[in-house]
């Protein structure tokens, strides 16, 4: 019995302004064509069971384009692997903020699709001796919690949830995607499962030796350079899907080609060094790519860079490798201030994170808007502003 488990696809994902021939975000294009390879691996491999562990798309109100293209792939699925049901459950992207609202994710039972997009669900299926417990993200944030323990005899016992199981994710939470509902370990226990099937964290994991999460296909969070520092650590390296066998217990990773290579140079320490000094050291770092940066995304940081300095720095060069890459970010960051605070001062002043944070936290938003996502993505663009020197 085999399981293929894919997750956080985010469709209609868009980012950076290159755009292809036919109009759409070249970064959209890339997560397209990066579900497009899963679907092939998954039609190849012929699982019993497939499973779409949330965050099918990158928002409640995909556009149409996006839409055609998951039945597309979805009719793919269903067609190419008759036998084996495939499960699509609603992630924190997919959810909108209002149940009257009503998910996009419904469309797809038309295809064939069981869609778990409120409640949790259990499904049985007799002539595979297999049953799933299937916990889409709004069952986990709702005010009472489903029984997370198998309620059925089958031989096959699998659950899966969109979730963040507590202690799993990095502490520095960099290549963290907010909103998601917190599972703790004692809500359930990977023992009584054939199998744990986790969506939500961008960066394959085993949380147990039966419990994993597949990892997103692309890199589609907000700071891609983290998932690449948390990849690394984790010794998962690039994106991918997981196919089990429920027997033995193994998880083959089956990974999926990266469109282009995300690439973050060895820094540069810019203290007491001259514009011409930084020139050279960024050009040494580009040049010494051997298969160069064109197309590619890359960010290159450097640290404690005066504002004068970095006004008599080559923005031409600078250009010219913008318009090379697909992205560059070049990130430069000035020297950290002091300031001394008078003792007859009225108390502490709330910083402007501090007040942008409270500002987004208050604001209307439209039921759609999940806004732990809208303030943690607010902070986080003030915080890479205040950190960085433009360069037109």
């Amino acid at each position: 019995m085999k399981l293929a488990l894919l997750a956080d696809i985010h469709l209609g994902f868009r980012q950076y302004h290159r755009h292809t021939a036919a109009g759409i975000n070249q970064r959209e294009a890339d997560v397209a064509n990066a579900f497009r390879g899963a679907v092939d691996g998954v039609l190849t491999a012929r699982p019993d069971l497939i499973i779409l562990a949330g965050d099918f798309f990158h928002s409640v109100r995909p556009t149409n384009q996006a839409i055609v293209f998951a039945f597309q792939q979805l009719q793919r699925l269903v067609h190419g692997c008759p036998d084996a049901p495939v499960i699509l459950l609603a992630g924190n992207h997919d959810t909108p903020r209002s149940v009257e609202t009503g998910s996009i994710l419904t469309l797809f039972r038309e295809v064939g699709v069981e869609v778990v997009d409120v409640a949790p669900r259990r499904l049985v299926y007799p002539d595979l001796d297999l049953a799933v417990l299937a916990v889409p993200h709004p069952a986990l944030v709702g005010p009472e919690r489903p029984e997370l323990r198998p309620h059925s005899d089958a031989r096959y016992q699998v659950l899966t949830m969109h979730a963040e199981i507590e202690g799993t994710f990095p502490s520095d939470r960099d290549a963290v995607e907010y909103g998601g509902a917190l599972v703790r370990p004692s809500d359930y226990d990977p023992a009584e499962w054939t199998f744990v099937a986790l969506g939500h964290y961008h960066v394959q994991h085993r949380v147990a030796p039966n419990a994993w999460y597949a990892g997103a296909l692309e890199y589609v969070s907000t700071n891609p350079w983290g998932e690449l520092r948390d990849e690394d650590e984790r010794g998962f390296t690039g994106k991918g899907w997981l196919l089990v066998d429920l027997d033995s217990g193994e998880v083959a990773r089956r990974p999926v080609p990266a469109a282009r290579r995300l690439m973050d140079l060895p820094p540069i320490e810019g203290a007491d060094l001259s514009a011409a000094e930084l020139d050279r050291l960024i050009g040494d770092r580009v040049h010494a790519l051997s298969d160069g940066i064109d197309d590619q995304i890359v960010r290159l940081v450097i640290y404690d860079v005066p504002r004068h300095i970095s006004r008599e720095m080559d923005h031409a060069a600078i250009r010219a490798f913008k318009s090379q890459a697909l992205h560059f970010h070049l990130d430069m960051r000035r020297p950290r201030s002091h300031r001394t605070i008078g003792v007859g001062g009225p108390g502490r002043r709330q910083t402007l994170p501090e007040i942008v944070e409270e500002y987004l936290g208050r604001r209307p938003l439209p039921e759609e808007v999940d806004r732990a996502a809208f303030v943690g993505l607010g902070t986080e663009l003030l915080a890479q502003v205040a950190r960085e020197e433009v360069v037109e």
